[in-house]
């Protein structure tokens, strides 16, 4: 390889060989990536031995998801990427160990990743391994060495320009305006890894400007290949181009449709490419029609994440990217500009929460809380100083590590710890606007705006004048985040994970949102506004009647009782569940106690709580509380779960407590010392799927109380699992109560992700096949003389109350406000009645059909 000339001194640098096997020249790699050369130069090995170890000492600054790539930065200042195999990526994970992770400092010859060769041989399109030095502008040379090696030996002989501080700007580039493009989806099937983030790199090389990639309010140089990848944008994720300079204008464009048009890479297999206008590719199926578009195409589908109606004006919302320079600062006075600003901060969040805590109570005001842990985070206050002592200025050394921060609990690919990495971009926002004096402005609002976003902050959301915006939608975040969750308190309707085309709807566009059903309905008609408006006349109406009468029992008309109890939180959601008529808590969601903290919480910590909550009811109403149900999709920092390639069936529930036994102890501990505070306290264990989950977890409890000496308690099972259901007869002897948790049973045995944005509609609690599981479930109980609840959704689900009540569920646990109307509802049914309707519904051939079975009021549907 040679370079054009140059006159700045330079160093002999050999590379080591990471792996045993044989010397292969990189253009003869079956990959025109590497072939090439677009990632970078180097060369192939054909490996002999699957321990992939470190070809040059330094740090490990990416690891990607998939564990089939590494990158190291050496003392040198070079960035060199090691890819085992081709189209290893598409086998995410599979056959992988890595040994390090992104921030560690290794040696030549230390152990990076182990690796099945078997199995990649069997599975993967080559094994070759590539060792290529990226950042090229860093080397004037490079000689590759032939034949076999071993680790440790030279691979080829580099050429470094003895100080590299990145790349060499081209005097040309910069000037001229700045363009930011559309909104556009990835659709290539494994995200931007090395070939198409190679091709979008060698793209933009082309244009003259500076070009960045942005995600969110991450912004990477799309010029620089390791900068693409280390965005970690996967697939589906919305990102836009960014250029500054005299083509900005066509750089934006073309790159934006190279992205389309997936940069190269066969999108086929996995998601359709979608509309350059920031459609979210929609899932293609073997039956589509080829016919006129259907009416349903001007609504939007996504997460219900806030329930209500409203009808408004589309406003889009876009955080604006400031502009930080990376001029350098006396270390010291950053460091203190960086402290003043932190503080001012600090002040802010107390008066958020404060003023939250008067209006909502104290789990929403938590959040804000949470918001000043972030900013005493050590971790993130490290990477600040850090980059400040290299001698970056504060603003710059701040937005970098809140970045850093944000995107390592985004790449962890879950839905909660996403939502904290929003929280992360929140506070890291609010301290770079008090560094920089600009604080963001906020767009003058219509009456009944109905704001969209790629997503909303904390600070954003309580920050909303509620006499002007009527409800929001966001293209990011879920029912889980905390946007989600203040949107709730402050009762607004909201939707989550909304299509992205969302985001090219036109301000001033009129629109529908049902936070309830998950939908952003847009061009709507005069008639449908005005009939959402009756419908919204009547429900308050309705619910003013419903609250009057929230203290009656819920008996039907031939006298069968039907406990109505409240799915609650937290203290305050206990105190408000007496309010609105709960015959007690059906569901007390322990989680709030340890979530969004570094450490457990401690048995006083969580005896004081329960007791609180119990304090809080009626003498002698039930309060049921729920083990910690964390896993899946609620992973927690300090009990760490290793990636599963299936969260939602691997470690989740029970099966995380009994296999961390101390947390469970100490969780039982405090329900047994609370046990005596005037509520009837029943412990019921979660995604519990055979007798010997039930049986484990009991006999940790027997032991406690024994310990305690304190009286038994009844002790129940959710039923999430179809196993639990079919074996109901086998689980009644020996628990005291079935808790059906329709929500999860439902996506267990319909096989269908309840957060998806496209399948969720489908997955509905109402199909035949989860009502006979509800039916199993009930008879088996009653058999045995115990009682049976249901705490999902279906509960308070206006077409589904008869028919559980129809199927032998004689207590409905739901969330705080639906309690009134649900004890209506079940007031004016008869048992006999609702026998029957089960019947049939029982031999329907759908949910739409057995949804039909019970035909409501347009306003009762809204409820």
């Amino acid at each position: 390889m040679s370079r054009s000339t140059t006159t700045l001194p330079t160093t002999q640098v050999a590379l080591s060989s990471p792996v045993k096997g044989v010397l292969v020249p990189l253009e003869t790699v079956p990959d025109p990536v590497f072939a090439e050369r677009m990632v970078g130069d180097g060369v192939s090995i054909d490996p002999l031995e699957g321990e992939l170890c470190a070809p040059v000492s330094g740090e490990v600054i990416q690891l990607h998801p998939a564990s089939h790539a590494v990158t190291l930065r050496s003392h040198d200042g070079l960035e060199v990427l090691v890819h085992i195999g081709l189209d290893t990526v598409r086998l995410r994970g599979e056959g992988f160990t890595p040994h390090v992770g992104t921030g560690d400092v290794v040696q030549v010859g230390d152990p990076l990743i182990s690796f099945d060769l078997d199995h990649l041989a069997r599975s993967a399109k080559s094994v070759l391994t590539q060792v290529v030095v990226t950042n090229l502008e860093a080397i004037t040379g490079l000689m590759p060495a032939t034949g076999v090696v071993v680790v440790g030996d030279p691979v080829a002989h580099l050429e470094v320009l003895r100080s590299v501080d990145g790349p060499v700007e081209d005097p040309a580039r910069g000037g001229g305006h700045r363009v930011t493009s559309p909104a556009v989806v990835v659709v290539n099937p494994s995200g931007l890894h090395a070939r198409p983030a190679a091709t979008l790199a060698r793209r933009a090389q082309e244009f003259r400007g500076e070009v960045w990639l942005a995600r969110g309010d991450v912004h990477v140089n799309a010029k620089s290949i390791m900068a693409v990848m280390g965005l970690g944008v996967g697939a589906g994720d919305t990102v836009r181009i960014v250029v500054s300079g005299p083509d900005a204008t066509e750089a934006s464009a073309v790159l934006s449709e190279a992205i389309v048009e997936g940069l190269g890479e066969d999108t086929t297999p996995a998601v359709p490419p979608a509309d350059p206008t920031g459609t979210k590719p929609v899932p293609a199926t073997a039956t589509a029609p080829a016919e006129p578009a259907e009416p349903d195409d001007c609504l939007l589908r996504g997460a219900a994440a806030s329930p209500g109606l409203a009808v408004g004006t589309i406003v889009q919302i876009r955080h604006e990217d400031v502009e930080v320079p990376e001029d350098v600062g006396d270390h010291h006075l950053e460091r203190r500009r960086l402290n003043d600003a932190i503080d001012r901060a600090q002040t802010q969040l107390w008066a958020l929460e404060n003023r939250l805590g008067a209006e909502t109570g104290g789990e929403q005001a938590a959040i804000f809380a949470a918001h000043r842990e972030i900013l005493a985070d050590p971790d993130l206050l490290d990477l600040a100083t850090s980059a400040i002592d290299k001698g970056r200025n504060a603003a710059f050394a701040w937005r970098s590590a809140y970045s850093v921060y944000a995107d390592r609990l985004a790449a962890l690919q879950s839905e909660v710890l996403a939502g904290r990495a929003v929280d992360v971009r929140d506070v890291g926002r609010r301290v770079l606007e008090e560094l920089i004096g600009a604080p963001g402005e906020r767009p003058a609002l219509p009456p009944h705006s109905i704001l969209v976003a790629e997503d909303l902050t904390p600070s954003d959301t309580v920050s909303l004048d509620r006499s002007l915006v009527v409800g929001f939608a966001t293209t990011g975040g879920g029912a889980s985040s905390h946007v989600a969750i203040l949107a709730r308190s402050l009762d607004i309707p909201a939707v989550a994970g909304v299509d992205a085309r969302a985001l090219s709807l036109p301000d001033g566009t009129r629109a529908i949102i049902d936070g309830s059903a998950g939908t952003l309905g847009f061009d709507v008609t005069d008639d449908e506004v005005e009939r959402v408006w009756r419908r919204q006349a009547r429900r308050t109406e309705r619910r003013a009647v419903e609250l009057a009468h929230a203290d009656e029992p819920a008996v039907t008309r031939d006298g069968c009782r039907i406990e109505v109890v409240a799915n609650i939180a937290g203290v305050d959601d206990a105190r408000t569940a007496v309010t609105r008529g709960a015959d007690g808590v059906g569901l007390l969601r322990s989680e709030f106690l340890f979530l969004d903290r570094r450490t457990a919480p401690t048995e006083e910590e969580q005896a004081r709580v329960y007791r609180q909550v119990a304090e809080n009811l009626h003498p002698g109403q039930p309060l049921v509380i729920r083990t910690l149900d964390v896993g899946g999709d609620k992973p927690l920092p300090y009990l760490p779960i290793p990636p599963e390639e299936n969260p939602f069936l691997g470690e989740r529930g029970i099966r995380v407590a009994l296999s961390r036994p101390e947390v469970l102890r100490t969780q039982l501990r405090a329900i047994l010392r609370a046990a005596d505070s005037g509520a009837r306290v029943h412990i019921m264990f979660p995604m519990v799927s055979t007798l010997e989950d039930f049986r484990a977890a009991k006999t940790i409890l027997e032991t406690e109380r024994d310990r305690l000496g304190v009286a038994p308690v009844p002790v129940g099972v959710m039923v999430e699992v179809p196993s639990v259901a079919l074996t109901a007869a086998r689980f009644a002897p020996e628990v005291d109560f079935f808790s059906i948790g329709t929500n999860d049973l439902a996506q267990y045995t319909l096989a269908m992700d309840r957060g998806h944005p496209q399948l969720a509609p489908r997955v509905d609690g109402l199909h035949p096949a989860v009502l006979t599981l509800v039916r199993q479930a009930a008879t088996a109980g009653d058999a045995a003389g115990r009682w049976t609840g249901v705490c999902g959704g279906l509960a308070a689900d206006p077409h589904a109350v008869p028919l559980l009540i129809g199927l032998g569920v004689r207590e409905l646990s739901v969330a705080v406000p639906a309690v009134p109307a649900v004890k209506v509802q079940i007031r004016a049914l008869d048992l006999a009645g609702c026998e029957k309707l089960a019947g049939r519904a029982l031999a329907a051939d759908s949910a739409a059909t057995v949804r039909a079975l019970v035909p409501l009021a347009h306003d009762e549907e809204i409820a």
